[in-house]
């Protein structure tokens, strides 16, 4: 592996030459994971988490919204007034920072795919072509059967609108606890996180267009963009991003991630790997 430890001037340099790539560029894949949506400000402790959950703070004891994610409510009224409040405020509301429009606007008139392991589905509110994404692990904004009996996911949005805003003292009503429509269980989030996650007949659509996308360009002039992505599912992009590279002298493979911007030696002379905030990078560009 190759590593950067990067000063202004040696930035500056690596994002002449990711504009040099972009420009050249026939095609573009771009891989999101979740440092892209910490950039842009949805973080999930500190101001954000007292501006939003103080209350939750106050009467649980968590501090960040993912251990209030795990915390065990003793009702469903109480699990529900979490997480609706939660889906709201990292689903249906924008980002603080406009860094997706941002990279819209920098990809909007090339031919481009998305793959990303994000679930906040910031891409299509910024714009991005529905049907140039695919969304891995799930999305905060769909429902699914908790058991599940059937391959079905339910848009949430008005579902998780009227808990939010109806809920009082951390609880909501129990008339607006989701249910399956088809066996009477609990719903739950469409999130992977187990054998259960249901990857329904718009996931499969998504993930054989993906594939078209990867296949019908792979030997082309293509820029494989990864922003943000960590280690905890490398397979998913990572590799596949780094293979593709290897495997087409024409590939342009780019990391743009603070702290993990790193590349296999065997691809070097073919990546652009930016330690530095992707806010910063994006900014330059």
């Amino acid at each position: 592996m190759t590593a950067n430890n990067m000063k202004d001037n040696d930035i500056a340099a690596a994002v002449g030459r990711l504009k040099d790539a972009l420009a050249a560029a026939q095609s573009v894949v771009i891989g999101a994971g979740a440092g892209l949506s910490t950039a842009a400000g949805l973080t999930y402790s500190g101001e954000r988490f007292e501006k939003y959950f103080s209350d939750f703070e106050q009467k649980y004891g968590f501090n960040d919204m993912y251990a209030g994610g795990f915390y065990p409510y003793k009702t469903p009224e109480e699990f529900w007034a979490y997480w609706s409040r939660y889906i709201l405020v990292n689903r249906y509301m924008d980002p603080p920072k406009p860094v997706y429009r941002e990279l819209f606007g920098l990809v909007k008139d090339k031919d481009y795919f998305v793959i990303t392991t994000n679930v906040d589905h910031c891409f299509q509110k910024a714009g991005f072509d529905k049907a140039r994404l695919f969304y891995t692990q799930g999305d905060y904004g769909l429902f699914q059967c908790s058991v599940p009996c059937h391959d079905k996911t339910y848009d949430n949005e008005k579902a998780v609108r009227s808990m939010a805003e109806g809920q009082r003292g951390m609880r909501v009503l129990s008339e607006l606890i989701p249910r399956c429509p088809v066996c009477g269980k609990p719903m739950t989030m469409n999130l992977r996180s187990d054998d259960r996650f249901v990857e329904d007949e718009g996931w499969h659509a998504a993930s054989e267009r993906y594939k078209r996308f990867i296949i019908s360009h792979k030997d082309g002039n293509v820029l494989y963009l990864e922003l943000g992505v960590g280690y905890n599912t490398p397979a998913i992009i990572k590799y596949p991003f780094w293979r593709l590279t290897a495997e087409n002298k024409k590939a342009t493979y780019a990391c743009v991630n603070y702290g993990e911007a790193f590349c296999p030696e065997q691809i070097q002379g073919q990546s652009i790997c930016i330690n530095a905030d992707i806010v910063e990078v994006i900014g330059m560009m």
